[in-house]
């Protein structure tokens, strides 16, 4: 199965002999990969700026106000934490739009250490206004996420992740139900969502997969909802959803906890799969925490 990130490396050079308009910013990150699928009719449109993230983001905002639709890729920590403050102003306080495609996730690069993790990114983009976040899923997912973006405009960020669910669940913009029941709601957001299905057998849970997270479904949320408990799993810093799910329920008396990400710093590489069960992220820590919330799955089977 192709994963996310080689999806968008086919993908993006093929966009670009469609659409003159687009332009390809890379800061050293996935130039090798990219370099086989480069034609001479795109070439002038695919930028490196060497190891100069904060250069990234001005350069990429500087097409934009010139009238292109920038692509800018790189790692998600170099991305949007490293260069943040032109993020905000370049792209933000100029008003133009691009899109922002960050791979690696939260940990798939776990070799690479602290300076690698971008678990923070979502939190991050939070801040800003009018930054719509898509987290695929699937490869299938991230494709399309990108094909959409490139017809608009607007503000978006495309997380791609090493890990990937069996199959594609997004059916749409919004929320999609794959599970309904009556003790609750589980959100389960782009590559945590086959962990979370295996989490929830035997539970009498409604399951939302979101691919896109930014803007937050809050209608949907509201018309599956049963018994008022939210549990919402996500692949980065953990309870980033959480003032959203607060603001769509705050007429409705309600429990809600956020899966993810822990706060604490873990000093040690380790491999993904390492740090996916150090965060509770498996189907065993998952599992274990539904059983806290919405009480023992062995006490509801006879």
């Amino acid at each position: 199965m192709i994963d996310q990130r080689e999806r968008f490396y086919r993908v993006a050079p093929e966009l670009l002999e469609q659409d003159g308009r687009l332009a390809l910013v890379l800061a050293e990150i996935g130039v090798g990969y990219l370099e086989p699928h480069i034609g001479e009719r795109i070439r002038a449109r695919v930028v490196n700026v060497g190891i100069r993230e904060q250069l990234l983001v001005s350069f990429a905002s500087g097409l934009a106000l010139a009238g292109m639709r920038p692509i800018v890729h790189t790692f998600a920590p170099f991305l949007i934490e490293r260069p943040f403050e032109q993020v905000k102003l370049d792209f933000g306080h100029q008003g133009v739009g691009g899109i922002l495609v960050s791979s690696g996730g939260s940990y798939s690069m776990a070799a690479g250490g602290e300076t690698h993790f971008g678990h923070r990114d979502v939190a991050l983009l939070d801040t800003l206004d009018e930054w719509a976040v898509h987290v695929p899923g699937h490869a299938d997912e991230a494709e399309h996420a990108l094909r959409e973006a490139v017809r608009g405009d607007d503000r978006v960020y495309i997380r791609l992740d090493g890990k990937s669910n069996r199959h594609r669940y997004a059916d749409g913009p919004g929320f999609t139900v794959l599970r309904s029941g009556n003790l609750g709601t589980v959100i389960t957001v782009g590559p945590t969502a086959d962990a979370v299905l295996a989490a929830a057998e035997g539970r009498d849970v409604t399951v939302l997969y979101a691919e896109r997270i930014r803007p937050f479904d809050a209608h949907t949320l509201r018309e599956t909802l049963t018994t008022p408990d939210v549990v919402i799993v996500e692949p980065y810093l953990s309870g980033t959803s959480i003032p959203y799910v607060t603001d769509a329920l705050s007429d409705v008396r309600h429990r809600v906890i956020g899966l993810g990400v822990g706060h604490h710093e873990l000093r040690k590489y380790g491999t993904p799969k390492e740090h996916e069960n150090a965060h509770g992220l498996d189907v065993r820590g998952i599992s274990s925490s539904f059983d806290a919330f919405f009480g023992d799955a062995s006490d509801l089977r006879y």
